[in-house]
């Protein structure tokens, strides 16, 4: 007679997957606001509403914040989606309560390891952290300078009304300290353009660094604290190496 098979002699069944988030419903109720409660959600859909995002890979906020909330953290923070969003903070104003679910979608990445986050996102940040300028596109300082000036000549010798426009570049005392989206110089310099004739127009005392100019900032839509500041200590120095009162970001 054979001897039954106790359910205690069956070796324990390990299930595989990706690794556990932990925490994410914690961190929501961290983000709520006073008195707020995820019970008194009224799953509305403002927050959705107005989002960019709403529908890639069949999300949005509304369903990202109900998952998390009802215990499905895992399924919320691995899904793509979480990539897409902007940050934009338009949710955070639409919703009733007020919460800030960017904040929830920032924690969300962090949990991913750090080479299965978005390509180009990942590349954009490292770029900036190896190069001076902190240009997500790698324009070096020399080369940010030329274009600068290029572009400056050209416009001086073109328009009438920008025969005597100065800009300058690693000016002390300047009021502001301008930041220039990196594309435009690598990419459309031209667009750099229109900003300097509405800072001519007004009388604005500004100037350029060739260093720390860079106004994007991937690393934060990478959710990578450490690569975050650093990038940002290095335009702060910038700003303060000038003496400027100002930091105009235009980003």
């Amino acid at each position: 007679m054979e001897t039954p098979v106790r359910e205690t002699d069956l070796p324990p069944v390990v299930i595989s997957g990706p690794p556990k988030t932990g925490g994410l419903r914690d961190r929501l109720l961290e983000l709520l606001p006073e008195g707020g409660n995820l019970n008194l959600c009224l799953t509305c859909g403002l927050c959705s509403a107005g989002c960019p995002a709403t529908g890639g890979e069949d999300m949005d906020p509304r369903k990202f914040l109900r998952l998390v909330s009802l215990g499905q953290e895992d399924e919320a923070a691995r899904s793509p989606w979480v990539w897409q969003c902007t940050m934009c903070q338009r949710c955070i104003y639409a919703c009733p309560m007020s919460i800030n679910i960017p904040q929830l979608i920032y924690y969300a990445r962090e949990s991913w390891p750090r080479d299965e986050r978005p390509k180009g996102i990942r590349g954009s940040c490292d770029q900036a952290l190896k190069t001076p300028t902190n240009s997500a596109m790698g324009v070096r300082p020399d080369d940010f300078t030329f274009v600068v000036e290029d572009i400056l000549d050209e416009v001086r010798e073109t328009q009438d009304a920008c025969k005597d426009m100065e800009i300058s570049i690693n000016r002390e005392g300047a009021e502001y300290f301008l930041n220039q989206n990196s594309r435009e110089p690598a990419t459309e310099p031209d667009e750099m353009v229109p900003l300097w004739k509405i800072l001519k127009t007004v009388g604005c005392d500004w100037t350029y660094s060739d260093v720390g100019w860079a106004a994007e900032n991937y690393c934060m839509f990478l959710s990578d604290d450490k690569a975050w500041e650093d990038v940002v200590r290095n335009k702060v120095e910038a700003v303060e190496r000038l003496g400027c009162r100002y930091w105009l970001n235009t980003e």
